[in-house]
């Protein structure tokens, strides 16, 4: 009864060692003495001679590495940091195993391609057409080139893309100081601008009030002297009828205009002013 326990757990084992499974998200390499001798792409389960070949697994899904920020250096000679990432995937895992062996070589090899070819890319372009234009086409330059220079390493690049561009530290604050005088010496020139055109119009409305002022004035003297002529030539007319009438009307606003409760005057009874407070009649 214990040998036949003893050689079921030695078919088991035996078994355990002649199979393996291959999910449906990864492919295989089955490696004998050190050597690849099959492929294994499809999912299901599989034979290989125990202890003897052992099975290596690799991905299919698509990867991505995000590598650290790198330095480069634009075609105005200024320093841009660029943090990039990438999305790979394994199309041939025999020449992957035999060339990178695993995720973390592949990503050292890709890290190395992008990373010269941006750096290649970045250095034909001012630092204005990177960050405002000419982004997504060096990208889209960068990932072609990637995807012919991994072919060799049984990769296919499906796209590279920038995740932050931005100035070194030390660089930020004398670029925010260049920025922000730039823009100070900009509202200097629009203060002077406007005062400029302010003083013009301020100029050109004291012009006008002097001129509307001038012509009022003119036009008030001329209607004043029109209506002292046509009151002169009333007045004569109204003398020349009853030149004794004009004249006692006229002392009698005379003595209006002296004669008041507060006005104390002596005069001689014969005064002239008082001809016709003694009666008016007798001094026709």
């Amino acid at each position: 009864m214990a040998w036949r326990i003893i050689l079921l757990g030695l078919v088991v084992i035996l078994l355990g060692s002649a199979t393996y499974v291959v999910p449906e998200w990864q492919q295989a390499i089955v490696i004998q003495l050190g050597q690849p001798v099959r492929t294994v792409r499809e999912p299901g389960l599989y034979w290989k001679v125990p202890f003897v070949q052992s099975v290596t697994f690799f991905d299919k899904r698509v990867m991505a590495a995000d590598t650290g920020s790198a330095e480069y250096l634009t075609l105005d000679k200024k320093r841009l940091l660029i943090d990039h990432i990438s999305r790979w995937e394994i199309v041939d895992p025999l020449q992957f195993y035999r060339t990178v062996r695993d995720e973390r070589g592949a990503m050292a090899r890709l890290d190395d391609i992008i990373t010269a070819r941006l750096r290649q890319e970045v250095a034909k372009e001012t630092f204005k057409e990177i960050i405002r234009e000419k982004r997504d086409v060096i990208m889209d330059t960068v990932t072609a080139e990637a995807r012919t220079l991994s072919q060799p390493f049984g990769l296919r690049v499906i796209d590279v893309r920038v995740k932050r561009a931005d100035l070194p530290a030390e660089v930020q604050a004398s670029v925010f100081a260049r920025m922000q005088a730039e823009r100070q010496r900009i509202a200097l020139r629009y203060r002077a601008e406007g005062e400029e055109k302010g003083r013009e119009i301020r100029a050109k409305a004291d012009k006008e009030r002097e001129i509307i002022l001038a012509k009022a004035y003119q036009e008030s003297q001329s209607l004043r002297g029109a209506g002292d002529a046509q009151a002169t030539a009333v007045t004569g007319e109204a003398f020349g009828r009853d030149p004794a009438f004009y004249g006692f009307v006229r002392r009698l606003e005379t003595y209006e205009r002296v004669f008041s409760p507060e006005t104390t005057i002596v005069l001689r009874p014969d005064s002239d002013l008082l001809r016709y407070l003694d009666s008016p009649r007798e001094r026709r």
